[in-house]
């Protein structure tokens, strides 16, 4: 079997990877260029942006490549109306969106010709959203790192959604080296979704101490939050989880973020989510894949795609496209 390419619509991508879009300010544009340059498909992370700050994410991409961008989106923001149509009037090639469902997005991307991903963990939903025009769908599992959708490990969930609906399939959670894309691969996905891998490249904008989290981690360092949007989170210990966990966090009293449109203000997970970007372990909350502990090095994103790809090929016994 060889490694194919990756079709959503009218894009083709040459390598069958979209980095995850992670927020908040993981997920920009160096990252998302320096992946989309390698033939696979890059994602800015809009959610816990303002309209321009997105827009002016998305230039910096393009300014960096010509490969296919895309930007993720979550439903469940405040501002996800506004935040898609800035990045469809940049002319963003793909949206992908989860933490909710927007049949809106399904008409935005029909009028605009742009392509509409969501995220799905379920058959039901991926049979709506191929029904309402979806150009394909991200299956995300238990594994996958940030707001969790459901407690069902992602195979179990490939497995069903792949034989339920004709789009393309992208398989998420838990995907870290190239024998999990072969076997995904094998068992019908039409390509994967990464992120943990993604942030431990030296492209990607995290502080190093963020990195040095994933790095270090172990297995037992993944963790889950009660996520104050009422969402489960899945994290890596660090000191801001345990001193969450001993109640000693009250950062939500005060809204000062392009927020979700639920909160129960336990805390602040956009602060949060800043200030570990910056580089705050103390106040910052470190997202990560199920998987992450076993990342060991933070390479160039080249070297990174050339690895997955090389040790994919040996499970699969074929060869990538050209």
């Amino acid at each position: 079997m060889n490694i194919p390419k990756l079709k959503i619509g009218k894009l083709v991508a040459k390598v069958p990877i979209i980095q995850g879009g992670m927020a908040v300010k993981v997920s920009t544009a160096p990252l998302a260029a320096a992946v989309a340059n390698e033939g696979a498909i890059g994602l800015i992370a809009g959610s816990g942006l303002k309209v321009e700050e997105l827009k002016e994410e998305i230039r910096r991409a393009r300014s960096m490549s010509k490969g296919i961008i895309g930007v993720n989106i979550m439903v469940a923001i405040s501002e996800f109306k506004e935040l898609a149509n800035a990045a469809i009037s940049e002319g963003i090639d793909l949206i992908v969106a989860g933490a909710g469902f927007s049949r809106d997005l399904f008409t935005m991307g029909k009028e605009s010709g742009i392509e509409v991903v969501p995220i799905v963990s379920s058959v039901k939903l991926a049979k709506i959203s191929e029904k309402m025009g979806a150009s394909a769908i991200v299956v995300e599992g238990k594994e996958a790192g940030g707001h969790l959708g459901t407690d069902k490990p992602m195979k179990s969930l490939v497995k069903n959604i792949v034989k339920a609906v004709k789009i393309p399939v992208i398989a998420a959670g838990g995907i870290i080296n190239g024998e999990d894309i072969a076997e995904v691969l094998k068992m019908g996905a039409d390509g994967v979704q990464m992120g943990s891998r993604f942030v431990a490249s030296k492209e990607c904008e995290v502080d190093d101490s963020f990195k040095e989290v994933y790095i270090n981690a172990t297995k037992e360092d993944s963790v889950l939050i009660d996520s104050p949007v009422g969402l489960p989170g899945r994290a890596l210990r660090n000191p801001f989880f345990d001193r969450l966990t001993a109640s000693e966090v009250d950062t939500g009293k005060s809204c000062d973020y392009l927020c979700l449109k639920k909160c129960s203000h336990s805390f602040c997970i956009m602060k949060s989510l800043i200030q570990a970007q910056e580089g705050d372990m103390e106040g910052g909350l470190v997202f990560a894949g199920e998987r992450a502990h076993l990342i060991d090095k933070v390479l160039p994103v080249k070297e990174i795609i050339s690895d997955l790809l090389s040790d994919a090929k040996k499970y699969l016994g074929g060869k990538t496209n050209e």
